[in-house]
């Protein structure tokens, strides 16, 4: 059997670190709130490039926390309206209904998976506050269209970067200079992270952060995720307990340290994958090359990257999953499966045909739609060998 993703290999690579600052967290006696938390934020804040980084408790709760971070601020309120890729996993939704706003669905660009945003503008209207971007899969989606139209209409633009940390948006301009390069997390407004253990940097439990350059945004997400308190027993805002623990904290703190390395495995993988499988009815994901810079880049900014240069390699794909297209999925995952490979779904069943939004299932979404009906995940991580690669690639070929 070839495991779709084997996180007790992934987490064994790592395993004497992280027994160690468990047991520094345990013998210190203090588990929430504490100096494990502070510095993976710092550190996270360096390697994204923003100025505050806030952890809580999961991804969900770091999209939930910045939209009603926004709605203590005034920026938004109840019945507003959300502009979100109709292609997604239903946490990117239930964010925002959750703070009692409208999801706009708007379909994919079939070629990225990703937001179509050619099609974002028809959609405003006077309730639009925001457009929150997905970078499914892995792949980021951004441009300078989508800059302007937030510009043009005042929207915010909130990341869902739940899959694709570490990824990097390289503007059509850029030559050889990497001072317009950016990662993904700090080209909006706010992003929302996740690290959840099957994530590129996965905590041993359920994790998110909060990154943004909005000090007073950071300031009300904090207070909103301990309860809305900014001082003990002291309570400004409706808020919930969304909190990173000390444990998890530490252990991301150790798995940062590889994250590049293993994004770049990943790379290794999809490319063999996208160059090896001949297969007439199998749809790749379409291949996005790396900006390799052989000289040591610009700092863009002294105080958050002098001590952590930018990589040579910018990756604008960190593939979190290699996902194809089949009009046979079902059959074909059948065969894979019967010949030892394990694979995945993302995802069957679009939001707007769930139970839970039974109010959107009147929406004429056939992308998306085709999407879901036709998706499977290949196995990719870091502990992937070659030769398992190739009898994925050769298993695929012979269907």
């Amino acid at each position: 059997m070839i495991p779709f993703l084997s996180l007790q290999q992934i987490n064994a690579q790592y395993a004497d670190e992280l027994k160690q600052v468990a047991a520094e967290v345990i013998d210190s006696g203090w588990y929430l709130l504490g100096e494990k938390v502070k510095k993976f934020e710092q550190e996270l804040s360096v390697y994204i490039g923003v100025k505050n980084v806030v952890a809580c408790a999961n991804g969900l709760d770091a999209l939930r926390l910045i939209l009603k971070g926004y709605i203590e601020l005034g920026a938004i309120k109840e019945g507003d309206e959300i502009i979100v890729p109709a292609n997604t996993y239903i946490a990117t939704i239930l964010a925002i209904t959750d703070n009692r706003l409208k999801p706009v669905l708007v379909e994919p660009d079939i070629n990225t998976y990703n937001l179509d945003i050619s099609l974002i503008e028809k959609h405003i209207t006077q309730k639009t506050r925001a457009i929150m971007v997905v970078h499914l899969y892995g792949r980021t989606c951004w441009s300078e269209e989508l800059e302007n139209i937030a510009k043009k209409y005042n929207l915010k633009i909130i990341e869902d970067n739940a899959q694709a940390i570490g990824a990097y948006y390289i503007p059509s301009s850029t030559l050889t200079s990497t001072s317009s390069i950016k990662r993904t997390g700090s080209l909006g407004d706010a992003a929302g992270f996740s690290f959840y253990p099957g994530k590129n940097l996965g905590a041993l439990g359920d994790a998110g952060a909060v990154a943004t350059n909005d000090d007073k945004l950071a300031e009300v997400v904090r207070a909103l995720g301990n309860y809305g308190s900014k001082k003990k027993y002291i309570n400004e805002y409706l808020g919930f307990n969304s909190r990173m623990d000390e444990i998890q904290a530490a252990f991301l703190s150790v798995k940062l340290k590889y994250l590049e390395q293993g994004n770049l495995i990943r790379h290794q993988i999809a490319q063999y994958y996208i160059e090896n499988i001949k297969q007439p009815n199998i749809t790749l994901p379409t291949f996005l090359e790396p900006m390799v810079i052989s000289h040591e880049p610009e700092t863009r900014n002294s105080k958050l990257e002098t001590s952590n240069p930018e990589p040579k390699t910018f990756l604008q794909h960190v593939w979190h999953l290699f996902v194809i297209r089949h009009p046979e999925r079902e059959k074909l995952q059948k065969y894979i499966e019967q010949n030892g490979i394990q694979t995945l779904i993302h995802y069957p069943v679009p939001p707007h045909k769930q139970g839970a939004y039974s109010a959107l299932s009147n929406l004429h979404l056939p992308i998306t739609e085709q999407i879901h009906n036709d998706v499977l995940s290949l196995p990719i991580s870091p502990v992937m060998t070659l030769d398992e690669v190739e009898i994925v690639t050769e298993l695929i070929n012979n269907f």
